[in-house]
């Protein structure tokens, strides 16, 4: 009798009090409750990640590519049982907030270079050269986790293109001071610079998928 009115007396947890933990792994086991908080808790953030990606090609991406962004990274975070939610790893120092933003924003860009490969869409070309930024705490993380994956991807690289991503597109020097730098043409610069930039996107576009 006192256990009974004992296990009838557990309060129950309101969902909007789980730990990101704990909403997760209820994630993982296909709770609908659990959904339900995930889409109340980051729906927010989901969007104001792709609009952040978005809003600089308004001419040519309106809210039915934001729907279809928004759609396509729901397809994404449970596609292969899980597997990108799986991937999250507290232990790196990253929010699960963090996670979801960045996997929302590459799911942005993503959606943005296929665009820009589509015929009569040269608006967008300049899609494949920008990253998200910004200065709020969010940003810099994804900024961060961003460039930890390129760092790993570098470590198979030449030194000499290591060399050229540090002057290019870390230091920020234009192709003329670039061409000064390493003694070559700035035409040359101009076609490293391409051939690394699709290296680094399929490789770290590969290592993000894994």
């Amino acid at each position: 009798m006192t256990a009974r009115l004992a296990s009838t007396c557990t309060p129950v947890i309101a969902a909007s009090e789980w730990s990101d933990d704990e909403l997760l792994g209820r994630m993982l086991l296909r709770e609908g409750r659990a959904w339900r908080e995930f889409h109340r808790r980051f729906d927010r953030l989901v969007y104001r990640c792709i609009h952040k990606v978005t809003s600089r090609f308004r001419s040519v991406v309106g809210e039915e590519d934001v729907q279809e962004i928004y759609a396509q990274f729901q397809v994404n975070i449970t596609a292969r049982d899980f597997h990108k939610l799986r991937k999250y790893a507290p232990d790196r120092g990253s929010k699960f907030g963090s996670w979801i933003g960045l996997l929302a924003t590459n799911t942005a860009w993503d959606y943005l270079r296929a665009i820009a490969r589509r015929p009569n869409c040269t608006d967008l070309d300049e899609a494949a050269e920008l990253t998200a930024g910004g200065a709020d705490p969010y940003d810099k993380v994804v900024e961060k986790e961003r460039w930890n994956l390129v760092s790993e991807v570098l470590v198979g690289f030449s030194s000499r293109d290591r060399h050229f991503v540090q002057l290019y597109f870390m230091d920020g020097l234009t192709p003329e001071e670039v061409a000064a730098e390493l003694d070559v043409s700035v035409k040359t610069v101009y076609s490293k610079k391409h051939k690394i930039r699709c290296r680094l996107e399929r490789e770290v576009a590969t290592r993000i998928a894994a």
